[in-house]
This record gives structure tokens, C-alpha cells and sequence, in this order.
């Protein structure tokens, strides 16, 4: 045991008065998952919520049945790919868990008053017990994929090798008898359908506590869509699909050894490289890049420019083939060539994504440095190439492509955070904080962090910009199983500490080069424009 137990049920001293009266229904009471001990356990660690009772209700015998092949599969591809540590609960013990049957809790004589009911599993409840909660019943679309004895959500979506696989919060209020989507997000589809499966679960986690403390702090929920009607659930695969779906794997699995091994022997190419060409943040044209050379002795990804005492440099995240982790470099912009100064900064763990700028004449540094679970802010003391450490934030957590904006006469935190267990993440979540600048000395977090989950749109992709007195912030498009496949330019429509919203208005694809595979990071200044591409290896 992590810590110590919480008391759990109705007499619950930690609930406060207010307190989000919940249920939640899953479909057994031993061997519960990863995803579904976590979201219990984050219940109970919040005053705002009182875990009222645990119905167990078991799949019916109408349920469809995973053949003995599939089970067989799932079972050996976890074994080899999708092993994870058990979940140890951090505030109670599984028997001090009000687990009770699923009649005596909805159908008995003492039904207990709830606010809402959480499924874990494919339960469901009628109408009339529906219509006793303000709040309703709330789903995973996820858990139509599964029966009593296996689970196949995620192998479609790698079968099928979609761009990426969605999950969706659906809700059946009193008040309407039309599902309604409460919350939905889209990630990046893994090689391993298991994988995939598992990855998503533990993201729906964020997901649905972001929307219990959205309506435990406003009393109410919106719906962003109705659900699609008598949406069939979705069959396991078929002893055919399974076995060119394991074919796929293995090869999959091969040639991803042989690319660790021509890494680790430094033979393999530099994957990421720069382009740079005449434009803005808002009107550059990728078509119109042309290479900066040298453009193959390293690895170059995650481009900033500065226009300093009237020359241009590019910052970057910088290492040779054999080399474990990146540095910061830096380089002189002459037309397209790159003359290369030196490191600007290196330490024991990975940098990357030096996002610099200046404040009060003085110029910063924010690189991602997740590995050491903190924020960096790093001062410019002999330019370009000496560095000192100025302030630091968030510590214990591990920020990554950070970057910090003056908009509207605030400063404004942007950061990519990763809440996991087992598959650290850092694409799905983005973080707003109001800060004092870069002295961190005051950060306010979001009242609806993280405000973006979604791996298509959440990871900053390079610096904010304004525009016509609007603000954009670049962002990666994580799909299609690639690391920074795309990249967009988001616009964000409504920013302050109680609303985050934003929408993409442009999306840039690797399409304007032969052999490129993906482009993730854009900056621009001095009428010149910088975006890293990946290219075949």
C-alpha cells in the first residue's frame, strides 16, 4: 500500500458538503484494471467527490464471445509487447471498496441518492433509475468492445491502421433520451493493438476526471454532441484478420530491432533536418522551403530563431547518429547556410525545444528538460553560447515543449504534461498556466487543466504568435502511428483562467518534399520562417 486508506461510502468524513455523489459500475470485484483502479482512486483523493457505493453488474450471457484464437493472441502479444506494473492504489484497499450487487443498488428498497453513475464496464441502467440522478449515467465508448473474459478495443484501429483511434465520454441524463457525447479525443494509433488499447484507457483517465471537476465546480455539464444512435458494438476480429494482423506485428516488431540496433552501432541517418525559406507565422508557404545545408552530418529538429545585433540564429535540438541524448546547439542563418557556433547548452539529461526569448532586454531559454521533472529557465550571460540556470517551476512534474507569451498584458504558460502509469505521454495534454514571467515566482494553474486532450492538436509545436491582435500557437498532429506527423496552426479564440478554447485553422502536412515523412515544429522572425522535417530512414 502507497499510502493510507480513505474511508469510502455514504459516512464518508472526507466529503464535503457539496460533494459529487457517485457510483461507480464495473463488472467485477477482483482483478479491476489499471485505468479503472486509478480513476477510483482519484475519486477518492477529491473532497469534491463522495464514491457512494461499487455495483457490480456482469455481462449478460447475450454478450458476444471472443473466440479461444483471440484470447489466445492478446494473451502472448501483451506477454511480448504490453506488459505493465500493477497499479498499487495510493487511498484505499480493494476489500474496503463498497462493492454491492447491482439490484440491491438500483432495485433494492433502500436505493441510495446519487448524482451521477460512472460505468467502468458495459452495464447500463433503465430509464426510471436514470431519471433519480441529476447527472445520469456516464460511458466510455470503449467498453461496447468487450465481454466477460477478453477485450478487443484497439484492434481495429491498428488492423485498420487509422490515423488515430477515438474514445468518446457519452452521458444519458433525465432529461433527454438521446446519448450525448459529454467529452471525445482522438490519439495516435500504435503499432500493437494492445497497446493501444491499454494507451487510451490510461488517457481516458485525464479525460473523464477533467469533466467530474467541471461539474462538481459548476453543478452542471454541457454536452458537445449527440451520440450516434444504436451504434453497434464492435465485434473481435476474425481468425483472418487476426493472423495478417500478427504477420504485420512481427514485422513491425523486426524492423524496429534493426533500427535500435543501427542506432546504438551510430550507422543509422539523420532523420531530422531543417528547412527555412522567406515568410511569417501566418502566411509561410512550406512548398517555398528550400534545405538549410549542411542538412545530413546531424540530427536537427525543433528549430527557434533569434535576430540578434542584426544577424539571424537558429537554435536547435542537436546529435550525431550514436549519441543518446540531444544538446542545444546553435548556428549563424546566412541565406540558407547554416554556420554552425557551437553548443549553446548541454547537461546529464535530453534537451531539446530551446524556446528563447527576450524579457527586459535580458535573453531566456526555456529547453525541454523533462527528464529532470522541472521547469528551466535559463538567462543568457555571454551570448551565444554561455548560459546560466535563472529560475525554476513546477517541480516534481515533467513539463516538455514549453513555452511561455505576453498576450493581452499577462504572461501565459504553455506545456505539454503527462498524467500515466505505465506510458509516460507527453503529445496528449496541454497545460495553461498565468505566470509573473520568467521568474516563475507565481503559477496559477488552469481551473480546467489540462485544457486540450488530444494527441491531433495538444503538443506545442513551436512559438505563439500574434496576429492582427489574435493569437496562434503551433501544434503538432500526431497520427497515423508517426511521432509529429503534421503540423498545425491553432487560433485561440478565448484564453483566461476559467475558459481555454481554440480552433485549427491550418494544418501543414509532409507533402512538399520528396521522401519526407513528417514535419512538427515552425518559427518564424526577421521575415524568415524555419520547420524540421523527417525523412525516410
Amino acid at each position: 500500500m502507497v499510502g493510507p486508506s480513505k474511508p469510502v461510502g455514504i459516512n464518508a468524513s472526507h466529503a464535503v458538503a457539496a460533494a459529487l455523489r457517485i457510483a461507480v459500475l464495473v463488472d467485477r470485484q477482483d482483478r479491476l484494471e489499471n485505468w479503472q483502479l486509478r480513476i477510483i482512486d482519484r475519486i477518492l483523493e477529491d473532497d469534491r467527490f463522495c464514491l457512494v457505493s461499487v455495483p457490480v453488474c456482469q455481462y449478460s450471457n447475450g454478450r458476444t464471445k471472443a473466440s479461444l484464437l483471440f484470447r489466445f493472441v492478446s494473451a502472448m502479444e501483451r506477454a511480448i509487447v504490453a506488459r505493465q506494473p500493477k497499479y498499487v492504489p495510493r487511498h484505499f484497499n480493494l476489500s474496503d471498496l463498497p462493492f454491492e450487487p447491482f439490484c440491491k443498488v438500483f432495485r433494492g428498497k433502500d436505493e441510495p441518492k446519487l448524482d451521477l453513475v460512472l460505468c467502468l464496464a458495459g452495464g447500463a441502467l433503465d430509464d426510471t433509475e436514470i431519471r433519480r440522478m441529476r447527472h445520469g449515467e456516464w460511458h466510455f465508448s470503449f467498453t461496447r468492445h468487450a465481454d466477460a473474459v477478453a477485450d478487443w478495443f484497439g484492434y481495429a484501429g491498428s488492423i485498420e491502421k487509422t490515423p488515430t483511434t477515438k474514445v468518446r465520454i457519452e452521458v444519458r441524463r433525465p432529461e433527454s433520451s438521446q446519448r450525448e457525447i459529454l467529452a471525445s479525443a482522438a490519439f495516435n494509433t500504435k503499432f500493437s493493438a494492445i497497446r493501444n488499447g491499454d494507451f487510451i484507457k490510461e488517457r481516458a483517465v485525464t479525460l473523464v476526471m477533467r469533466e467530474l471537476r467541471r461539474v462538481a465546480n459548476n453543478g452542471s455539464m454541457h454536452a458537445v454532441a449527440n451520440a450516434p444512435n444504436a451504434e453497434p458494438a464492435e465485434m473481435p476480429p476474425t481468425a483472418c484478420q487476426l493472423a495478417l494482423y500478427s504477420m504485420n506485428l512481427s514485422r513491425v516488431l523486426f524492423v524496429r530491432a534493426v533500427e535500435a540496433v543501427k542506432l546504438k552501432l551510430g550507422t543509422g541517418p539523420a532523420d531530422w533536418r531543417l528547412y527555412v525559406g522567406e515568410g511569417y507565422g501566418h502566411d509561410f508557404d512550406p512548398h517555398k522551403a528550400v534545405p538549410a545545408v549542411p542538412g545530413d552530418d546531424e540530427f536537427r529538429a525543433d528549430p527557434f530563431l533569434l535576430e540578434y545585433s542584426g544577424q539571424l540564429y537558429i537554435f536547435y535540438e542537436a546529435f550525431s547518429p550514436g549519441e543518446t541524448k540531444a544538446h542545444i546547439a546553435v548556428s549563424r542563418l546566412v541565406g540558407n547556410r547554416l554556420e554552425r557556433l557551437g553548443i549553446a547548452l548541454e547537461c546529464d539529461h535530453h534537451l531539446s525545444y530551446p524556446f528563447i526569448f527576450r524579457h527586459d532586454d535580458q535573453l531566456f531559454m526555456i529547453p525541454e528538460a523533462h527528464q529532470a521533472r522541472r521547469l528551466e529557465v535559463w538567462r543568457c550571460v555571454d551570448f551565444p553560447l554561455g548560459w546560466e540556470l535563472y529560475s525554476t517551476g513546477l517541480e516534481g512534474f515533467a513539463p516538455a515543449d514549453s513555452a511561455l507569451t505576453h498576450f493581452d498584458g499577462k504572461w501565459w504558460l504553455f506545456t505539454n504534461l503527462s498524467d500515466f502509469h505505465a506510458y509516460e505521454d507527453h503529445c496528449s495534454e496541454l497545460h495553461v498556466f498565468e505566470v509573473d514571467g520568467p521568474e516563475l515566482k507565481r503559477i496559477v494553474p488552469h481551473k480546467n487543466n489540462p485544457v486540450v486532450i488530444d494527441s491531433t492538436v495538444a503538443r506545442n509545436g513551436g512559438r505563439p504568435f500574434e496576429h492582427e491582435g489574435k493569437l496562434y500557437r503551433p501544434s503538432q498532429r500526431n497520427e497515423h502511428g508517426i511521432y509529429g506527423y503534421a503540423l498545425n496552426i491553432m487560433e485561440v479564440e478565448h484564453l483566461d483562467l476559467e475558459t481555454y478554447r481554440e480552433r485549427c485553422v491550418r494544418t501543414i502536412t509532409p507533402d512538399f518534399g520528396p521522401g519526407q515523412v513528417a514535419c512538427h515544429h515552425l518559427d518564424a522572425a526577421a521575415g524568415r520562417f524555419v520547420i524540421d522535417v523527417m525523412f525516410e530512414g
